[in-house]
């Protein structure tokens, strides 16, 4: 105790000196009249509203089925849980919004070689200049400078970007395990829990052949990305890390732009967890099966209202054969597109069929951040939604499936959300 109060009269004193030397403090903005006024760490402006996204506020609902749970395996029990407020993708993210991401990333790497710096080294830290990154047009004469990031086509000869060079490095620290080290253990530091890892960023066009046996897809595999017919379509083939390095790169872009413009720097965008999905997807409804509340997939006039596998399999009947563009379809009650059928989306959320027994029910969420090395039980992700080739239970709010974290697939994408500081009403 005697050596708590020599603390806090030295730490009195230190402040009486630092207050003789530099005066009134007039360059910080608060006024010298010995009274406690409080001091901001910034007076930059704060972010408007995301672009894409949607409000979804806080609330309180019963996370779990709301009907029969019909495979009967237990593994999402009614429960009530609260979920404080986000910003949420009104749709799937895009062909177009994706290929802003793959280009990125190819102009960056561009860039590094053409400057001399390196291609794909971690601990490059070269800034690009995207003005010059503008004026590429990546014709023969400029991919023939580009050594390691393009290929010959065995077929047409000419060069072209190899798919498998666009590669992203995600980078970001760990909080989860930053919490739980052991401050009495002077080996563990709080700032060595920074994950690095690269990501491959190109989505498996090849998916819509290998997802479906005995079955003729080939020109989804050649059009479904590539082509502009299919820019508002959903973006699939991609595997949850790609989905969470898009995120990752989603943030480093705002705040770039953000440190330019002098705003305040903000959330971080990821994937969601189960709960907000399921939250988000019930649009303020409670007790309801489907986002649109009825416990019907078709409206009294008899109109599908999902994108899904109807009957024992009339495809076209819901107006769509494969997918349908992201913002087909009426949204439900919170402005969001698309949240049963279309595409299943990932979630942040391990898979654990037994996890609604023990998480929380305050924001609740289950993670493992799986390594490559792990078994692959370890790296199962929560996929949500039902897509336009599941029947209609699987479109069910409740309705749990997953994945594992590195398998794409041609029927599951993803939509992202970011949690925004509280606006202020001044």
């Amino acid at each position: 105790m005697k050596g708590y109060l020599t603390t806090i009269t030295l730490a009195c004193f230190t402040l009486s000196l630092t207050s003789c030397f530099f005066g009134k403090n007039k360059g910080k903005g608060v006024p010298d009249d010995g009274q406690l006024h409080g001091v901001a760490p910034s007076t930059k402006q704060s972010m408007l509203t995301p672009r894409t996204m949607v409000y979804v506020p806080p609330g309180t609902f019963h996370m779990g089925p709301s009907d029969e749970d019909v495979s009967f395996n237990y593994s999402n029990r009614n429960r009530m849980v609260s979920i404080p407020g986000f910003w949420m993708d009104a749709t799937e993210i895009t062909n177009n919004h994706y290929r802003q991401f793959v280009n990125w990333v190819r102009d960056s790497l561009a860039y590094k070689i053409t400057s001399g710096v390196g291609l794909n080294n971690p601990s490059d830290t070269t800034a690009v200049n995207w003005k010059k990154t503008a004026l590429y047009k990546y014709d023969n004469k400029q991919l023939g400078t580009l050594n390691g990031l393009t290929y010959e086509n065995a077929l047409t000869r000419k060069l072209a970007i190899d798919p498998d060079s666009l590669i992203y490095r995600v980078r970001y620290f760990d909080l989860p395990a930053a919490a739980k080290i052991n401050k009495n253990d002077p080996t563990q530091k709080g700032r060595d829990q920074i994950v690095s890892y690269a990501v491959p960023v190109y989505p498996d066009t090849l998916v819509w052949i290998r997802d479906f046996s005995y079955s003729y897809n080939e020109p989804l595999a050649k059009r479904y990305y590539a082509h502009p017919a299919y820019g508002n379509y959903p973006v699939v083939g991609v595997t949850w890390k790609q989905a969470v390095a898009f995120c990752h790169w989603r943030t480093h872009l705002q705040n770039a732009d953000f440190e330019k413009k002098k705003i305040a720097v903000d959330g971080d965008y990821r994937l969601p967890n189960e709960a907000e999905w399921e939250y988000a997807a019930r649009g303020g409804r409670t007790s309801t099966m489907f986002p649109w509340g009825s416990p019907y997939l078709r409206n009294k006039k008899g109109c599908l209202l999902a994108n899904f596998k109807p009957g024992r399999g009339n495809y076209p009947e819901d107006g769509g054969f494969y997918t349908v563009k992201a913002n087909a379809y009426w949204p439900n009650d919170f402005g969001l597109y698309n949240m049963s059928g279309n595409v299943a989306e990932w979630t942040a959320s391990y898979f654990y069929e037994g996890s609604y027994n023990f998480m929380s029910d305050l924001s609740p969420d289950v993670r493992i951040e799986a390594d490559e090395n792990d078994p692959p039980r370890m790296k199962r992700k929560v996929v949500r939604g039902g897509s336009w080739k599941d029947v209609g239970n699987a479109l069910q709010v409740s309705a749990r499936a997953y994945e594992y974290q590195d398998t794409a697939k041609s029927y599951i994408g993803f939509r992202t959300v970011i949690d925004l500081a509280p606006r202020s009403k001044k």
